[in-house]
């Protein structure tokens, strides 16, 4: 297999964030999509949200179930929030894809999949996203995993850049694998993935694994058991995806995105204990962790 490098901050310096100038406008720092949530697990797509705007995006939009638009516009006043129309099993229904597709367009970066429910109709958005004709970073997580397999090709011409951010059981799902198998090879199982879906792909574990398309593997030491908690994986999407839409490469983004992430779970450990701080703690910690 190929040697892992380790993610530190020595390394993070050969992948520099763009830097935002002092008299930039929040058109400059990037404009980010953001579908998530569902009736079940409205908390993603708010959770999502504001770790973008911590991570930097300029603009937030969030695509969400009907039901939940007043409540998360109220609880999020940065965004503008898009709700679509569910399905009786609360999946995105098919009438609200295209016009999720229009606000796609308009975005510099999309994050989907965070407590989303699974159902044709997610696999129909995925595929319209994939065949639109824009050239942006899509963030790819939870639910919209699921949907990957079955439009391989879409996503392997997809010329924007795509992130994968799994953990061992959606990996092990994607690759038709054991999840012991991938937890005993997370490595393996990246690079994998990554050259199937001409992705970023991500393994999240207590040593998180990154490959690139081109087969190059990093190793991540995680922030701690604290961070094997409801709505981490939430942050961590909106993380990335919100510096994905202030101009870092797909590769830039996943691989600052995870050390942001664990190193606000070593910092919690630190002030809160082990385990027991929340996903939404996460957040705050992010703008005195980037770089100026």
């Amino acid at each position: 297999m190929t040697r892992a490098e380790q993610v530190d901050p020595a390394l993070l310096e050969q992948f520099p964030l763009p830097r935002i100038a002092e008299d930039a406008g929040k058109e400059d720092r990037g404009r980010l999509l953001v579908i998530a949530g569902s009736r079940e697990l409205a908390g993603a797509a708010l959770l999502a949200g504001i770790a973008a705007l911590r991570s930097g995006a300029g603009k937030l939009q969030i695509g969400t179930a009907a039901s939940l638009k007043t409540a998360l516009a109220v609880a999020v006043p940065e965004a503008r929030v898009i709700g679509y129309p569910e399905t009786e099993d609360g999946c995105i229904a098919e009438e609200g894809v295209d016009p999720l597709v229009g606000w796609a367009k308009a975005a510099q970066a999309v994050a989907i999949g965070c407590g989303m429910t699974h159902g044709p109709p997610l696999e129909t958005l995925l595929s319209r996203l994939l065949g639109c004709g824009a050239e942006i970073p899509l963030v790819l997580d939870a639910a919209v995993l699921d949907c990957l397999a079955p439009l391989e090709a879409q996503v392997r011409a997809w010329r924007g850049g795509l992130i994968l951010l799994p953990h061992a059981g959606e990996m092990a799902k994607l690759l038709d694998r054991d999840r012991a198998e991938v937890e005993a090879r997370p490595g393996s199982a990246a690079i994998e993935a990554a050259r199937r879906f001409n992705a970023v792909a991500l393994v999240k574990g207590q040593f998180s694994f990154i490959a690139a398309p081109d087969g190059r593997l990093f190793r991540l030491e995680g922030g701690g058991v604290g961070l094997a908690t409801s709505g981490s994986g939430d942050t961590l999407s909106g993380i990335v995806g919100g510096l994905c839409a202030r101009g870092a490469d797909p590769l830039n983004a996943c691989l600052w995105g995870t050390w942001l992430h664990a190193e606000a779970g070593r910092i919690l450990t630190e002030e809160v204990g082990r385990i027991g701080f929340l996903a939404r703690e996460i957040p705050d910690l992010i703008p005195g962790l980037l770089p100026d």
